[in-house]
Parts: C-alpha cells; structure tokens; sequence
C-alpha cells in the first residue's frame, strides 16, 4: 500500500511526525507537499495533488492522509474527485467505520484536535490503515453511486 501525504500550513507540524511514524512502520509513503512550512498555502492545492496521485496510481489500493487546521477544507476539495472518499475523522472507532462501511481511501485529519494527541492520531492511523472494506453489497452500490453524482 502507498500512501500520499500531504498538509497545508496549519498540518504542516504534525505531518513531519505523521511522515517519520509511517516510515518507521515500514510503509511506502510519498510527500505532496507542503514541502516548506508556508504561512500563505492553500489546501485545496495539496487535496488535489493527492487526489490525482490516488486516481492514477497503479498500486493496490493506494490511499491519502491529509491533514489542515479542522481536516474539513481537505476533504471538501479532496471529494470533488471521482473515486475519491475522504472522511475527517478524530477517533479511532470512526476510522473502523469510514473504511468497513465507505472503503475510505483518504483520511483528513484535524491538526487543531489532534497535533498534541500523539496516541489519539496513532491510533485513528493504525486503525484506517489496518480495517478492510466490508465489500457488502449496499456499501458497494453506495460508492457506486456516489460516484455518478
């Protein structure tokens, strides 16, 4: 599994920690920027850079964490692309969900909530990384259909 990683000014910080501790777990993981701390980015640019990285990958099931002040501007740009399913998520039972139920392949996570929380995002990580897709039916036709939308 890759994973694209990328942050705008206000995720910056954590996703330096979030990078090493990928690494250190062995996983393959690219940077999308910001590769600078820049006080005057905008999310929206590392969203797609991720996005488009996931779309036209040819790794099995290659997925994003994306990381902004509140984790929503990431996953509102991130979803204006077709097969992708981000969710903001701050826990780790919500991380189970968004992957059995929705079969997540972009994690948005809230820097403001979880920057001083080193367990908290560790957690929410292991857990989005680690649950499968249910694959049934009902949440198969529902990504379906999200995706004509």
């Amino acid at each position: 599994m890759k994973i694209y990683l990328g942050s705008d000014h206000r995720g910056f910080h954590l996703k330096e920690k979030v990078f090493a501790y990928l690494v250190k777990r062995g996983y393959e993981v690219e940077d999308v920027g910001g590769q600078v701390l820049d006080p005057d980015d905008d999310f929206p640019e590392f969203a797609q850079a991720a996005a488009l990285k996931i779309i036209g990958s040819d790794n099995k099931d290659p997925r994003a964490i994306l990381l902004c002040g509140g984790g929503q501007g990431m996953a509102m740009a991130a979803n204006r692309f077709k097969g992708i399913r981000a969710s903001v998520i701050w826990d780790a039972f919500e991380a189970k969900m968004t992957r059995n139920d929705n079969d997540s392949n972009v994690l948005c996570l809230p820097a403001r909530v979880l920057e001083n929380d080193d367990k908290a995002w560790e957690g929410i990580i292991e857990t989005w990384l680690s649950t499968p897709f249910a694959t049934a039916a009902r949440y198969t036709r529902r990504n379906a259909q999200i995706d004509e939308l």
